[in-house]
């Protein structure tokens, strides 16, 4: 263990992180919760909806405005590392940094699926309204739940490609390159590091001009903490975009499922 690596030094660390924080926190934009309008009581019929709805939308307002949080805790600590020795950004990034920006990173693609998940689900059992006794109940088990899923069952309505196009935004190609696919390579091979120090010293890859496989040497230095503030950042905006599209397409849902109430 290095010379700063003992209780005292961490706990000065992270006072100084917690004092960043103080300041970045009103900076916050959580998404909201208890939002939906389905009459009370409703017939037994639409309990799966209702149900699913429930966990749905407020597991997806967690995840969120859990990425929320991540960022500002980030951005604090980009304050406090700018000033900080190596030594120092090495105990803060072991300590402290990285479970926060690895979970961060592998949060917009969490929150993507989720998105899926409950479109489809919501969908599915929303098309009764809609179908009446031609409705089927003809959807997949949960672990085969795909964007397929989504596009089957939510096709139908009006607000659901405007929701599809939003979420398509979450995780995509610029996210993977601006983070250099962190996820995949965390899950699959060997990411970046955070902050300090080097990985990939030996890579095999295409070279462009020659059209040759083979080996480059130099390593991949580590994300900064203003390259991943920015990339969350800019995930978190298109995720609360992809919300007010989801409440859109509940909202049409709910109507149907009134208006088929009142029907029967």
């Amino acid at each position: 263990m290095n010379e700063l690596g003992n209780s005292s030094m961490l706990v000065e660390l992270y006072r100084r992180y917690r004092d960043a924080l103080d300041v970045i926190e009103h900076d916050a934009r959580p998404v909201g919760y208890d939002w939906g309008a389905l009459p009370n009581p409703l017939d037994v019929l639409w309990l799966p909806y209702r149900s699913m709805f429930d966990e749905f939308s407020r597991e997806i307002a967690n995840s969120l405005n859990q990425l929320n949080d991540y960022t500002c805790r980030l951005k604090a600590w980009n304050v406090v590392t700018a000033s900080m020795t190596d030594n120092e950004k090495l105990d803060a990034t072991h300590e402290f940094i990285d479970p926060i920006a690895t979970a961060g990173l592998t949060l917009p693609y969490v929150i993507r699926s989720r998105f899926i998940f409950a479109a489809a689900h919501l969908s599915h059992q929303a098309n009764r309204s809609r179908d009446g006794m031609s409705w089927e109940d003809d959807f997949p088990l949960d672990q085969h739940v795909y964007f397929e899923a989504a596009d089957k069952h939510g096709s139908g309505w009006r607000k659901y490609n405007d929701f599809k196009r939003r979420i398509e935004k979450i995780g995509g190609n610029d996210f993977k390159e601006e983070t250099r696919d962190f996820r995949n390579a965390y899950n699959h091979r060997f990411s970046p590091r955070f902050v300090i120090g080097i990985t990939q010293i030996a890579k095999r890859e295409l070279d462009r001009t020659t059209k040759q496989v083979g080996y480059s040497f130099g390593g991949l230095p580590a994300l900064s903490l203003d390259i991943v503030v920015a990339a969350m950042t800019e995930q978190y905006n298109r995720g609360r975009d992809a919300f007010n599209a989801f409440q859109a397409l509940v909202r049409e849902q709910e109507a149907s499922i009134v208006a088929y109430s009142l029907r029967t």
